[in-house]
């Protein structure tokens, strides 16, 4: 069975740092990666972007789903921390483990926690979604997708916008100044101007959804 890739979210109140995130506005959580203590641990390392630096600690602190915590790094506005969430928690990020599923990438605000993910089999989603679904998760599969779905399946690029990518890149289409003109590229591909700029326009968009943009299927256009 080939692998597969889910995004999901999960409400703020029923995962990590849902304290932090109503108490706190514009906070947001970026998961860089998870490490593993051992098999029954793992240990996230989590980017914090915010406005108060110090209020942010604080109130990590008193947050019930944090075990313990360490500032890693500062920078402007934004935060590193190594983190250990508590055992209800961690049981959810043990069984993505158990399952062989790798957390691609993982997001929090106040709106809810969105997960992407990749499981190496079809079945490892189905018995995750039921496990979750016993532990009174309230887990909503956003989309699923398989990567034998053509090299659109992992960013949502049909093999012409992704073609087209990478011959604006290799020209130097994205270099600034640029090396090359649209009308120019747009020549050596053989196709109009307008083929040109829509194919782009909607590969970049394509790109930016699924690796920068996760679980936010509502934006406008």
């Amino acid at each position: 069975m080939s692998a597969t890739i889910v995004e999901i979210e999960l409400p703020a109140d029923e995962f990590a740092l849902s304290r932090t995130l109503s108490e706190l506005e514009n906070v947001e959580f970026e998961i860089e990666r998870f490490v593993a203590q051992d098999m029954d641990h793992v240990m996230p390392f989590v980017w914090v972007t915010g406005n108060d630096g110090e209020a942010i600690k604080e109130c990590l602190e008193r947050d019930e789903s944090v075990d313990s915590l360490e500032r890693l790094s500062e920078l402007e506005g934004e935060w590193l921390y190594r983190m250990e969430w508590v055992e209800r928690i961690q049981t959810v990020v043990q069984i993505l483990v158990e399952e062989q599923g790798s957390i691609l990438a993982a997001f929090g605000d106040e709106s809810g926690w969105q997960l992407r993910v990749l499981f190496a089999q079809r079945d490892a989603l189905s018995r995750t979604y039921d496990y979750c679904q016993d532990a009174g998760l309230t887990i909503d599969i956003r989309s699923v997708y398989r990567l034998d779905d053509g090299r659109e399946g992992r960013f949502g690029l049909t093999d012409e916008q992704q073609d087209t990518l990478v011959a604006a890149f290799d020209s130097g289409y994205f270099d600034v100044p640029r090396s090359i003109t649209l009308t120019d590229l747009a020549a050596d591909l053989d196709i109009s101007h307008q083929a040109l700029s829509e194919r782009l326009r909607r590969g970049q968009k394509s790109v930016l959804k699924n690796t920068v943009i996760i679980g936010d299927e509502d934006r406008e256009d």
